[in-house]
C-alpha cells in the first residue's frame, strides 16, 4: 500500500537538500568571481557580493546535508520514529541558521548608506574609478565629498560637480540585488518550515500505527 504520507516527506526532503546544494553553488561561485580581476562591468556586483555572509552560508549548506543524511535512516526503516525526531530537530536548526542570514542581510538594507560609505573608503582610486565609469557618477556623496577620482566619467570638476555622486545608483542597485538574496534566504526558511511539517505528520501517523499493532498484538495474544 502507498504511503503517501511518507511519500510527501521524501519530496519536501528532497527540496530540503536541493537548497543546501543552491547555497553552497551561490557560495563557491560568488568566491570564484570575486577572485576574478574587477572591471567596470562586474566591480558593483563583486563588492556587493562581499557583502553576504560566505563562509555562515557554506557552513548552513553543510549542515543541511548533514541533516539530510539523518533522515535516510527514517525513509529506509519504515517503523522507526527515532531517526525521524532528530531529524525534525535538526530541520528545525537549518531553518533557524537561514533565518539568521536573511535577517542579517535584511538588516544590511536598512543600513545601506553607511555601509556602502565604509566599502567606498575602503577601495583604491583605480576601483573608485570604476564605480565612477559604470554608475556615471563623481564621488561618493558628490564630487567633492570625498573628492572624486579623475578619469573618463570625470575629467574636471566642472564636469564632475555636473554628475550625481555615487551613493544614489549605487543604494538602489545595493537594495534590489540583497532584497533578492534575503528573500531567497526567507525562501528556503519556508521549504525548511514545510518539511517540519511534513515531519511532524509522518511521526503522528508512525506513532498511530505502532499503536494498532501493539492493541492486534495484544489482541490475539489473548486469544490463546
Amino acid at each position: 500500500m502507498r504511503d503517501n504520507l511518507l511519500i510527501g516527506y521524501v519530496v519536501m526532503d528532497v527540496l530540503f537538500v536541493t537548497t543546501g546544494a543552491l547555497l553552497i553553488i551561490f557560495a563557491l561561485m560568488t568566491e570564484a568571481e570575486m577572485a576574478k580581476e574587477l572591471t567596470a562591468e562586474t566591480v558593483v556586483q563583486d563588492l556587493l557580493l562581499a557583502m553576504c555572509p560566505l563562509n555562515a552560508a557554506i557552513g548552513n549548506a553543510v549542515l543541511v546535508f548533514i541533516t539530510f543524511l539523518l533522515s535516510v535512516p527514517a525513509i529506509v526503516m519504515p517503523g522507526t520514529r527515532g531517526w525521524l525526531k532528530v531529524h525534525g530537530y535538526m530541520t528545525v536548526v537549518c531553518a533557524l541558521f537561514t533565518m539568521i542570514l536573511g535577517l542579517s542581510i535584511w538588516f544590511e538594507t536598512l543600513e545601506t548608506r553607511k555601509n556602502l560609505s565604509n566599502i567606498w573608503n575602503k577601495q583604491k582610486p583605480e576601483v573608485q574609478s570604476l564605480l565612477q565609469v559604470q554608475l556615471n557618477c563623481c564621488g561618493y556623496m558628490n564630487s567633492t565629498s570625498p573628492p572624486f577620482v579623475v578619469d573618463a566619467t570625470c575629467p574636471n570638476g566642472l564636469v564632475a560637480a555636473a554628475r550625481v555622486g555615487c551613493v544614489s545608483p549605487y543604494s538602489t542597485i545595493a537594495n534590489n540585488f540583497l532584497d533578492r538574496i534575503f528573500t531567497g534566504a526567507f525562501g528556503i526558511v519556508g521549504i525548511d518550515v514545510a518539511l517540519v511539517l511534513a515531519t511532524a505528520m509522518l511521526l503522528k501517523d508512525r506513532k498511530e500505527k505502532q499503536r494498532y499493532r501493539a492493541i492486534d498484538e495484544k489482541n490475539s495474544g489473548g486469544g490463546f
